[in-house]
């Protein structure tokens, strides 16, 4: 028989690992990598409604994407067209990049994998006497693994032409040039840590689904069980 048991600890692992999936794979698929130099401004930035140029635009460049202006002369105004610049994997503009969207793509496969089977988990805690949320814990951690090569590497990546032409030529190898970071990068770090802490925290919520409550409840008949 199905029990449905859902505590405060296994919810919260759940919703953190959904959280963490859909993070990395908006980061992963963003074109706001890289936040090139500012393109100056020229007659055809002129704000119709203030008369004034506009602001200096930033293109930004992801590991496959990228957002650029571009203008449409007959109406006297620019529009920003974001797209992937590489039609097919070999196109992407460094080597480093590559590894870095095979291992981040690894990562984030497994992390969507975790975060399906974690809704599941609410009525299924084992699977051939082992522990869901085990097995999806140490799956978490070898996910943040790959995550982290992956970031480890794509620095390595900003001294290729691609990174060149937008961050100017003093980009290289972990040196940004005229480019700052943008925020896709920073939410994958920042999911990358949570990957971890939610690794971690799956022995929290195999603790909360079998603990002495849980079974009490179970043995009283019910098959729909809340515990705070």
């Amino acid at each position: 028989m199905c029990h449905v048991i859902v505590t405060c600890r296994s919810m919260l692992w759940t919703l953190l690992s959904i959280v963490v999936a859909f993070a990395e794979l908006i980061a992963f698929m963003s074109a706001d990598w890289l936040i090139g130099k500012a393109k100056p401004s020229s007659s055809e930035d002129v704000d119709n409604r203030t008369g004034r140029l506009q602001e200096p635009y930033h293109p930004t460049l992801g590991i496959y994407g990228r957002c650029t202006r571009i203008s449409h002369m007959q109406f006297s105004r620019r529009d920003t067209l974001c797209g992937p610049y590489a039609e097919n994997f070999s196109e992407i503009a460094s080597g480093f990049w590559q590894a870095t969207a095979i291992f981040l793509a690894m990562g984030i496969m497994i992390l969507c994998t975790v975060a399906f089977v974690s809704v599941f988990t609410m009525c299924v805690q084992s699977i051939m006497k082992k522990s869901i949320f085990n097995v999806c814990g140490l799956l978490q951690g070898i996910a943040g693994l790959f995550l982290i090569l992956g970031l480890i590497l794509y620095p390595a990546g900003w001294g290729c032409q691609k990174a060149i032409s937008y961050c100017g030529p003093y980009a290289s190898a972990y040196k940004l040039g005229d480019c700052s970071l943008g925020w896709a990068f920073y939410t994958a770090i920042g999911g990358t840590v949570l990957t971890f802490i939610c690794a971690v925290f799956s022995a929290q919520a195999e603790i909360a689904t079998s603990s002495d409550k849980v079974q009490e409840e179970i043995e009283e008949g019910k098959n729909l069980i809340c515990l705070l």
